[in-house]
């Protein structure tokens, strides 16, 4: 399947875009491989529009990835803006009909990019989807559905596609043996993998591994969980399985008749035939489609932050929207993410959540302290908390650090505003967040690859008077605070509190 997205660009002059607009695809592709295997072909079509150039890319990853352009004389830039704060540059020469590429620095050999024949181009308009009427957009009532931040399992970070009904029961058995469905994790999101074929009616089966959806769900029902799907706007979804382009209503009815309680809506092959501009009215689309079908689901929107979701995801009827690109087991990935998203704390409250994406720990890949952080950071930010490893192998230090019910009241605390950034000396950072009962939770991160000492003024805590501590990960009260906090913290690690005030006798 081919994937596009339309990205605005830079201004040029108008002799230098007629140079570079147009069509250009991968040098060693032709029209058999086109119409033969077209999930290997990368294409670049460049046009004029409002003084500048936009640039649409279609790669074989199924995933739409904007690309900034600008060209000076037969220089050309292209960025890739994967996700926000996601951003690839690839230089570029421009000469006759060839068009090479590569990353800044890059010792590899260049992409080249070629313009295709008349041939080529007919494959590539037969390959094109067409665009689906949307509707207007307008601002959607909210649900009543995730007041807190959902809490639960996804697939997708430890198993990826490789899933099927007795893995997902087993998920499920295990998130009640460690404690982890009564700690709050009741959603048991399938993700990317499970779908099957359309019938002659256009209803959407599940694949062989998932002989009986409706049993699987009643099975979670019974347990005290709840099921959780995946599609995507786009003929397919990131994985090549079938999405619900064209069949938004049906497969909401499908879902409502299997039990399903949360669905993640994913961008991916929609991209191919919608413009970013155009992600709220889509969305919209399967929202009025859930509604329609009757049963209530959580409505996870998943477009990688871009387009500045958290500006119109609540109106397009979703709890939650992804803010970022994909998260990994990786601390300079999973912090890069965490700490970006103090300026879309606004965004956030109860039943319409921002999603950093999901979390690592239990991945192994990372250290305790910096599992601590990522689940510190995670409640500080009122996000939701979807594990992403096999729970069926859950160390004990994993549940441990899952289920504290102390970080897990932080991050569900009715209250429902985010936390935000007060301090910031190089990789050293205080966090605070506003809690019901005039409580506030505290958090000290050194980002740092040494031990340092943090300190924080109440001012720039913004609290006033004495204050009563809880240190949250110690799980013991400390001293009252009075006018500052201050502890030596390990690094890539973290020192969270809670303070309450204290009256003066």
């Amino acid at each position: 399947m081919l994937v596009a997205v339309a990205a605005a660009v830079a201004v040029v002059d108008t002799a230098a875009a007629q140079e570079i607009a147009g069509t250009w695809v991968s040098q060693e592709v032709d029209a058999e491989i086109l119409g033969r295997e077209p999930q290997h072909v990368r294409v670049l079509s460049i046009r004029e529009a409002h003084g500048g150039l936009i640039g649409r890319l279609i790669v074989p990853t199924l995933v739409g990835i904007p690309v900034a352009v600008e060209q000076h004389g037969d220089h050309v830039r292209l960025v890739i803006q994967m996700a926000r704060g996601m951003e690839t540059p690839l230089d570029g020469t421009l000469t006759a009909d060839r068009l090479s590429l590569a990353s800044p620095g890059s010792t590899s050999p260049p992409a080249i990019l070629r313009r295709p024949s008349a041939e080529e181009l007919q494959v590539l308009e037969r390959l094109a989807p067409k665009k689906l009427s949307i509707p207007t957009m307008k601002a959607l009532p909210p649900n009543g559905l995730a007041r807190t931040p959902p809490m639960g399992f996804s697939t997708w970070n430890h198993f990826q596609t490789a899933i099927d009904d007795r893995t997902i029961r087993d998920v499920a058995d295990a998130l009640v043996k460690t404690g982890m469905r009564d700690a709050g994790y009741v959603y048991v999101n399938i993700d990317d993998g499970w779908q099957g074929a359309r019938d002659a009616h256009g209803t959407l089966h599940p694949n062989e591994k998932f002989p009986d959806m409706k049993g699987l769900a009643d099975y979670l029902h019974e347990h005290g969980l709840k099921l959780g799907i995946y599609t995507s706007p786009g003929p397919q979804s990131c994985a090549g399985f079938e999405g619900s382009y064209g069949h938004e209503a049906e497969d909401a009815r499908t879902f409502a008749q299997w039990g399903v309680d949360y669905l993640k809506y994913d961008w991916c092959s929609a991209g191919l035939i919608y413009d970013d501009a155009e992600m709220p009215p889509v969305y919209l689309k399967m929202a009025e489609a859930i509604r329609a079908a009757g049963r209530p689901m959580v409505f996870s929107i998943c477009q990688y932050g871009r387009a500045d979701v958290w500006k119109w995801g609540a109106d397009a009827g979703g709890n939650l929207w992804r803010t970022t690109g994909d998260i990994a087991d990786q601390w300079q990935v999973m912090s890069t993410i965490g700490f970006a998203q103090d300026e879309l704390a606004p965004f956030a409250g109860p039943g319409h959540w921002n999603d950093p994406d999901m979390l690592e720990v239990g991945n192994g890949r990372m250290t305790t302290a910096e599992y601590r952080t990522h689940m510190s950071l995670w409640a500080l930010l009122a996000a939701p908390l979807i594990a992403g490893h096999d729970v069926r192998s859950s160390a004990p230090d994993a549940v441990a650090l899952l289920t504290n019910r102390d970080v897990i009241a932080i991050d569900q605390d009715p209250l429902g505003r985010p936390g935000r950034r007060v301090v910031q000396r190089g990789p050293l950072e205080v966090w605070t967040r506003p809690l019901a009962g005039k409580r506030t939770a505290v958090a000290l991160f050194n980002r740092g690859a040494e031990p340092a000492k943090i300190e924080a003024s109440f001012v720039e805590l913004g609290i006033d008077g004495r204050a009563g501590a809880l240190d949250v990960w110690a799980e013991r009260s400390l001293d009252v605070l009075e006018g500052r906090i201050a502890a030596d913290v390990e690094p890539h690690g973290v020192v969270l509190l809670v303070l309450e005030p204290v009256q003066r006798r």
